[in-house]
């Protein structure tokens, strides 16, 4: 079937489109690779700043594969999906042995790396190689249900191929690079999630949601659900100006990460705001907390005491900390552990850290 918007997208993003992004006007794949994966669930505005600061530290896929991860990490820190970090630095380091520091032209090629997916490497083999294919990131979602009239949310399998089918057959033989740009900025910038500019849109013309005033209404949400709250303590063993951390498991929330340790305890413990104003079970509960960080670190700490909780959204769930100031008195055994570390709190902005503790041992010094 023929291509119905193409001539008009190209014909705006020429005239109208964004031009003066860190990552236009090159045929850089690193760069332009980096900015892909950098915007996966993450806004323009947002990742600019970032993406310049990785690749004033990181010119080439060469550098960066010959990077430690938690010099990755810690220039990621505050991006979120941390995830990406790690599939990044995976990604540089596949690139720079198995294809010779060079990426592969092809899209499959490229989205079978880590961290690519089908959209990313369309969007890479199309600015950096001028290959013909489609991409389908949220933006582009957005526009093609608007303009096809697609309900149903774009999660579910079903409708997330017919996008697919409707994203290759409007690929136009010629000038894929705006094409796709204007596709990209078409969805940023006026057929916006919420009062969408219809009447500066050049495929107005045809749209279903126009016509049928459904704009609002598309695409079709994510159907409700409750977010569940996660409670945690998290234990803040200080050591005059230096604070103990443990590295986070490679995968789950804040995978990689060198954070704050969790308390081993199902419940969130309750310790008194300062030691020895508390009722029995606070007391018991930070004798509790006492009693595990010297089974755990070798450390022994003067009673624990509760610090102001905060909270943190993530996409499934919303987290509750309770950090416990611990602070240390002596180590009464040889804790050889890896994966533990003592944080001079004056290097807590700079190191790989998730942004809510950062901005706690901010606080703490």
């Amino acid at each position: 079937m023929q291509c119905v918007i193409a001539p008009r997208l190209i014909d705006w993003q020429r005239s109208h489109g964004r031009h003066d992004l860190p990552w236009q006007g090159t045929r850089d794949a690193y760069r332009i690779w980096l900015s892909e994966v950098m915007l996966q669930q993450t806004q323009v505005g947002t990742v600019v700043p970032y993406f310049l600061r990785f690749v004033a530290r990181f010119p080439d896929v060469a550098a960066l594969a010959a990077a430690d991860l938690d010099d990755v990490l810690a220039l990621w820190s505050g991006l979120g999906y941390y995830s990406r970090a790690r599939n990044l630095h995976r990604c540089a380091l596949e690139v720079a042995t198995r294809f010779g520091g060079r990426f592969p032209e092809d899209p499959r090629d490229l989205a079978a790396l880590p961290g690519i997916g089908r959209s990313s490497a369309a969007a890479i083999a199309v600015f950096a190689f001028g290959r013909r294919a489609a991409i389908l990131d949220g933006n582009v979602r957005r526009v093609l249900c608007r303009h096809a009239g697609v309900h149903g949310y774009p999660g579910e399998r079903a409708i997330e191929q017919r996008l697919w089918e409707i994203a290759e057959r409007e690929l136009p033989e010629g000038g894929i690079e705006p094409y796709t740009q204007g596709l990209m900025d078409l969805g940023a910038t006026v057929c916006v999630r919420a009062r969408p500019r219809c009447e500066t849109c050049p495929i107005a013309a045809d749209c279903s949601a126009r016509r049928e005033g459904t704009a609002a209404q598309l695409p079709t949400p994510r159907p409700r659900r409750t977010v569940p709250t996660r409670h945690r303590t998290l234990l803040v063993i200080r050591r005059g100006a230096e604070v103990l951390l443990e590295r986070r498991a490679p995968t789950g929330v804040w995978g990689g990460l060198w954070s704050l340790p969790e308390s081993e305890g199902e419940e969130p413990a309750a310790p008194a705001r300062h030691a020895g104003d508390g009722d029995a079970a606070a007391e018991a509960g930070a004798a509790a907390l006492a009693g595990e960080v010297e089974r755990r670190f070798g450390v022994r700490v003067s009673p624990p005491a509760a610090l102001a909780p905060f909270e943190h959204a993530f996409t499934h769930f919303r987290l509750r900390a309770q950090p416990v100031l611990c602070e240390f008195v002596a180590a009464t055994a040889v804790r050889e552990k890896s994966g533990v570390r003592w944080l001079a709190l004056a290097d807590a902005a700079a190191a790989p850290l998730p942004r809510p503790v950062k901005t706690l041992l901010t606080q703490l010094r």
